[in-house]
């Protein structure tokens, strides 16, 4: 009885031992640019987190959350591009990028003139208290369609 109650405890209690070391978090900011690829507002945070969430709110995101699961996804994607540089992680995000800008496009008329888009990777990571945020990472530019 007690080899059984050995064996279900790593799965009643869990170990956070698979991380092997904490990295710099990666954040994902864009820029819209025109026809003669000026910029035409400053970097935006793609996707930032909620400032406040509701006890309900919190609780139907245990349950169903797809948008958070992207979002997940676009941070692994991140990584990966970090890592491994390859064209289907950056083809993935710029991929998100433009579905959220074109579902919000037509609402704001800054976005309207846009014709380009261009993504780039900061690191943020504490250091000795204070963050620090880098740039690691810039993609080319892509038209928008």
């Amino acid at each position: 009885m007690f080899q059984a109650f050995k064996l279900l405890i790593p799965a009643i209690v869990p170990s956070w031992r698979f991380f092997d070391y904490i990295s710099a978090s990666p954040r994902v900011y864009y820029v819209l640019l025109d026809e003669q690829y000026k910029p035409l507002s400053d970097w935006t945070l793609f996707r930032p987190h909620p400032v406040r969430l509701g006890f309900l709110q919190m609780l139907q995101r245990m349950v169903w959350n797809p948008y958070w699961n992207e979002s997940l996804f676009v941070v692994s994607c991140t990584e990966r591009l970090l890592d491994y540089p390859t064209q289907h992680s950056e083809k993935q995000i710029i991929k998100r990028i433009i579905y959220d800008l074109c579902s919000i496009r037509d609402a704001a008329k800054s976005t309207a003139s846009a014709s380009h888009v261009q993504f780039r990777i900061d690191l943020v990571q504490r250091v000795n208290g204070e963050l620090r945020q880098t740039v690691a990472y810039t993609a080319n530019l892509q038209k928008l369609t």
